[in-house]
């Protein structure tokens, strides 16, 4: 469907353009079992969107590859999920990557750790994927791995953000020795502050990999406290948690329209700001998070092909 088909609500107020130009490109993420409940995700989402297909411990990859070939087929910029911790070993990342491309066509991949507690085999971080030399061999184009602007309980119990810098510092080096274009995919938060400082602090240390801010999509509040506490959210929660304190606020959804907006106004005001896209998380529903951005200016850039 061409870009111009879109159209915003009517009642949506003067797009900023500060906002409309950070959500340029934006990408989104989806289940099997949400994509599935879309009839067709051309009616809302602009022809080369970037979707990410989160792959949940449990998933078939028989499902992952199917998702990933409908919307190859409909001209989105598909980017599966690589959960370490759930594969196996060397062999089953090897037959996954031949089916995502065998049947999706696709040459970009998100590799991460993965939420799960315990490996399944061999793998427990996105490092040990990416030096498998797999995705190189088989030439993915871009290699995305996870941010984490307010640190990961996973990685670092006591709550600092040692292990967490060691290992941006790793994927750097990594990246200035790869062809791949590679970027930070990171969690969703709710402040723009502490984002901008940590995106500040990251580049002061040598770190220029470009980063996709995660962003929540439009969503009940309380679905989104559930899934902030879920997903090991930081400080940020507080914004949260101090709306579902007001009673005039507590029903009503939430929108992260003035998460973006700030981080929309540092990037016009800073050009070399390093945060690039945004990327959602449609916790709200896809629809929901698909019309949002549509009435705040957000565009794909350019078609599945080129990108």
């Amino acid at each position: 469907m061409a870009l111009l088909n879109f159209k915003r609500s009517e009642e949506t107020v003067t797009v900023d353009p500060k906002v409309e130009a950070f959500l340029n490109n934006y990408s989104i993420e989806v289940m099997p079992r949400t994509a599935a409940k879309v009839d067709d995700f051309r009616a809302l989402l602009p022809e080369g969107t970037r979707v990410y297909i989160a792959h949940i411990e449990g998933t078939p990859i028989e499902e992952m590859v199917e998702t990933a070939s409908r919307l190859a087929k409909d001209g989105f910029n598909v980017m599966p999920h690589f959960p370490a911790r759930i594969i196996k070993d060397e062999a089953t990342l090897a037959d996954w990557i031949a089916r995502y491309q065998g049947e999706a066509g696709v040459n970009q991949a998100l590799l991460l750790a993965g939420g799960v507690a315990q490996p399944h085999g061999d793998y427990h971080s996105s490092m040990q994927l990416l030096e498998s030399g797999l995705f190189d061999k088989a030439g993915f184009k871009r290699l995305h791995v996870a941010g984490h602007p307010e640190g990961n309980r996973d990685i670092d119990p006591d709550g600092s953000m040692k292990s967490v810098d060691e290992a941006l510092v790793w994927k750097q080096k990594f990246s200035d020795r790869t062809d791949a274009k590679m970027a930070l995919a990171t969690q969703f938060a709710f402040e723009a502050k502490p984002v901008i400082e940590w995106a500040n602090g990251i580049k002061a240390a040598g770190i220029d990999l470009p980063i996709h801010i995660g962003v929540a999509g439009p969503a009940k509040l309380q679905t989104l406290i559930k899934f902030a506490i879920a997903c090991g959210v930081g400080p940020s929660l507080k914004v949260l948690q101090k709306r579902a304190m007001d009673v005039t606020k507590l029903l009503l959804p939430y929108e992260p329209t003035e998460f973006v907006s700030e981080l929309a106004a540092h990037k016009a005001a800073n050009p070399d700001f390093n945060i690039e896209q945004v990327h959602f998380f449609p916790l709200g529903g896809i629809k929901t998070n698909a019309t949002w951005a549509i009435n705040n200016g957000g565009t794909a850039a350019v078609p599945a092909a080129q990108s």
